[in-house]
């Protein structure tokens, strides 16, 4: 019997970390598309991968070819032809080119549409961003499932009009053990660690204030404590003014910078600090959404301190430390009498069905329901 052909569409943004779900998928057989601009090294993938060329890829690599990847009215070149055979085509948000490609596609590949979104806030069109909403409308009216990562993402879709019996909340998934085998010598010092996109909505820049804050005795803490030292992994455009940030508050020595550390590394960046900060900030088109740095660091045992933007509280749930959004003295506070209140490394235990519901496997296994689910429609 020919097993169901499952397309994955992510644009320019395929990763490892969102698609490991689908390399431990039974039952179908995976295909993702990759474009000439892919963003992120795909060489640990093990699904097939098939390229293909989109519009921005015959742009010059520079500033307009970055502007055109993301833009909406993007598209693929030759995407009927991959698509033809497949029983299921996988793309993700509501406004995004790619998903609405596959949407325009629908008809002529007689494929089930399902979409993964991330996305927590109800734009509908009103504040949506004009350009993205023809692909809004094209989303709604042709997909089939909408799989939300959390019941914040599942309520946003219930306000942009979809029916509740087209939404099923399917949280993504990491390896477990690959984050939680790792063991390290016990660090001698305290290091908190800050990862993502070098932007100014993840951050980093109130875990600069906030070291600060400590070491200039803002928040009372002993010695002991304003000895950590912070590790920004990540890149982006805020580096230069997030490095100059660090001299003037006089952290040279005490911040590593933009670390560019590999995917499959990074259990042992986990495994030698004393805890994680995702300080993220809303903006009017974006909060924090499921944060995979979160089921990693939970996965690790590594304590998370974290502000209550998005859906953060709702992924980590009772077992994390919280600030408001923007509030360095609060996370300064947090991080004095929480994780550097202790031994420097000291790990945490989550709760074991929290971490089994965040595992790679048994996100595999929701995907399998809902693609049978949609199958049988």
């Amino acid at each position: 019997m020919k097993r169901p052909h499952v397309v994955v569409l992510r644009g320019h943004h395929a990763n490892p970390w969102d698609l490991r779900p689908w390399e431990e998928l039974d039952g179908f057989d995976v295909d993702v598309v990759v474009t000439g601009s892919n963003v992120f090294d795909l060489e640990s993938l093990s699904l097939t991968r098939v390229r293909l060329r989109a519009l921005s890829d015959f742009l010059p690599r520079g500033r307009l070819r970055r502007f055109w990847a993301g833009a909406p009215l993007n598209h693929y070149l030759g995407l009927r032809e991959a698509l033809e055979g497949a029983d299921i085509v996988h793309a993700a948000e509501l406004g995004t080119w790619f998903t609405a490609d596959a949407a325009r596609n629908k008809a002529a590949g007689r494929y089930r549409l399902v979409s993964t979104v991330w996305e927590t806030i109800p734009f509908l069109d009103t504040y949506r961003r004009r350009a993205t909403r023809a692909n809004r409308a094209l989303a709604l009216a042709e997909t089939d499932l909408f799989l939300p990562t959390t019941e914040r993402a599942r309520n946003s879709l219930l306000l942009e009009g979809v029916s509740a019996d087209k939404v099923e909340v399917s949280v993504p998934g990491v390896d477990i053990e690959h984050f939680s085998s790792v063991t390290a010598e016990p660090p001698t010092e305290h290091v908190i660690l800050s990862p993502g996109r070098l932007v100014w909505e993840k951050g980093h820049q109130d875990v600069l204030r906030a070291l600060s804050a400590l070491r200039a005795g803002l928040v009372e803490a002993p010695e002991s404590k304003t000895a950590a030292r912070l590790v920004v992994v990540g890149s982006g455009p805020e580096q230069r003014r997030l490095r100059q940030y660090a001299h003037e508050l006089g952290l040279d020595r005490s911040v590593e910078l933009g670390a560019s550390v590999p995917y499959d590394q990074m259990p042992r960046v986990y495994a030698s600090a004393s805890c994680m900060v995702l300080a993220s900030l809303p903006t009017r088109q974006w909060e924090e959404q499921f944060g995979m740095v979160l089921a990693e660091a939970m996965a690790a045992g590594l304590p998370i301190v974290a502000s209550s933007s998005g859906a953060i509280p709702e992924v980590v749930g009772d077992s994390g430390r919280y600030f408001a959004a923007g509030d360095w003295l609060g996370l300064a506070r947090e991080l004095a009498e929480g994780p550097l209140s202790r031994l420097p490394g000291t790990r945490v235990d989550y709760p074991a069905e929290r971490l089994a519901q965040y595992s790679s496997a048994a996100a595999a296994e929701r995907l399998a329901k809902a693609y049978e689910r949609v199958l049988s429609l």
